[in-house]
């Protein structure tokens, strides 16, 4: 069994005042599970993960792995095996040498080192690769004879650090589908650590979501898009983000200028318990929608139309409480508003509105 625990671990790097790269995360990762790490840079994330591999020390709390405390245990002791960013291929090996290193030093015959690394090149399509060197492949296949090394270590818990990132578009799309993949054939335990939100929404069976640190909210893709647990997790996660503003409440509802959003009244409710004269209310671009002049709505001004072929996002200014503020709205990429154009704006369903605290960023409604 591979399960992986975090149990109150933090990092402190010393200073004045000290940096908690780290703070007090408690994270839990069942055996075969595939989670991903989320955060803007300076997270915490890439540290988390090279608390876990014995790259950087855990200065209050301590980290498990198959219920082993290893909080002290040197990085070959720990059964883990790790993708990093770089690569970090030998150039002077082939690629059944880089693959099959690990296995050499630990004094595993030839034989058995050849069929791993056979067995594993067969899995990432490298097979008939296996005698270059890596200056002789291309971006995607040195990521795959990354992977390969790490497979043929058979380890309890794969760990991965942006290995992505050098890739170009296409190939990151294409690449982060075959290890999803992979990591369903294989079956092991894998924390996977990545800036781009989008990667850990279609890649991750959970997804967790770190800031300064402070880990925010660690739940399914689905339930992190549709029930963010506080502002910064609405904002961070989906592409584009959620339209958060801060608007007075009514009796009825939510106030954006000409139109009122009716809200339930379990929200209303929450927002009196809180004492709440104004909420930040946030709705998804594809939550709004154009309507005619004779419909409930306010007016957005087109600034810029982000034509995507089937969808277009439309991003415009509307006013709310005397200024401009931004919202962007998704309409059919076939019949998009032009730039500078004034366009009515509606919400579909006020049952997809959420709100927060407009201090904490905290969820107001369950």
């Amino acid at each position: 069994m591979a399960e992986v625990a975090y149990v109150s671990a933090s990092r402190v790097f010393s200073g004045t005042p000290p940096v908690r790269a780290v703070d007090n995360l408690e994270l839990n990762v069942t055996d075969g599970e595939f989670l991903v790490l989320v955060g803007p840079s300076g997270s915490g994330k890439s540290t988390a993960l090279r608390m876990l591999a014995g790259l950087e020390d855990v200065d209050e709390g301590a980290i498990h792995i198959g219920g082993k405390d290893v909080t002290h245990v040197p990085p070959k002791g720990r059964d883990i095996a790790m993708v990093f960013q770089s690569y970090a291929l030998y150039p002077h090996m082939s690629v059944a040498e880089n693959m099959g290193f690990a296995l050499k030093l630990r004094g595993v015959s030839k034989a058995e080192v050849r069929s791993k690394v056979e067995e594993a090149a067969k899995l990432l399509d490298l097979t008939k690769y296996l005698d270059r060197k890596p200056k002789a492949l291309s971006g995607g296949q040195r990521q795959r004879v990354a992977m390969g090394r790490a497979i043929v270590r058979e380890p309890s818990v794969f760990l991965m650090d942006e290995p992505l990132s050098n890739l170009d578009a296409k190939l990151r799309v294409e690449t982060r589908a075959n290890i999803a993949a992979l990591q369903q054939r294989l079956g092991t335990t894998t924390i996977y650590v990545t800036h781009d939100q989008v990667e850990a929404m279609t890649m991750g069976h959970r997804v967790a979501v770190l800031k300064d640190g402070l880990l925010q909210q660690c739940d399914s893709p689905r339930t992190l898009y549709d029930r963010p647990a506080n502002a910064f997790v609405a904002a961070f996660i989906g592409s584009p983000g959620m339209n958060l503003k801060t608007v007075p409440l009514v009796a009825e509802g939510a106030q954006l200028d000409g139109l009122t959003v009716p809200l339930s009244r379990e929200a209303l409710g929450a927002a009196s318990d809180h004492q709440l004269k104004e909420v930040t209310f946030g709705i998804r671009p594809e939550s709004l929608h154009l309507v005619s002049s004779d419909q409930p709505g306010v007016d957005l001004v087109v600034e810029l139309v982000e034509e995507l072929g089937a969808d277009a996002y439309v991003y415009g200014t509307v006013r709310i409480g005397g200024s401009a503020q931004r919202f962007i709205v998704r309409v059919d990429g076939r019949t998009p508003p032009a730039m500078g154009q004034t366009v009515k704006v509606g919400v579909r369903d006020a049952g997809e509105v959420h709100l927060f605290h407009p201090e904490t960023g905290e969820r107001i409604v369950g």
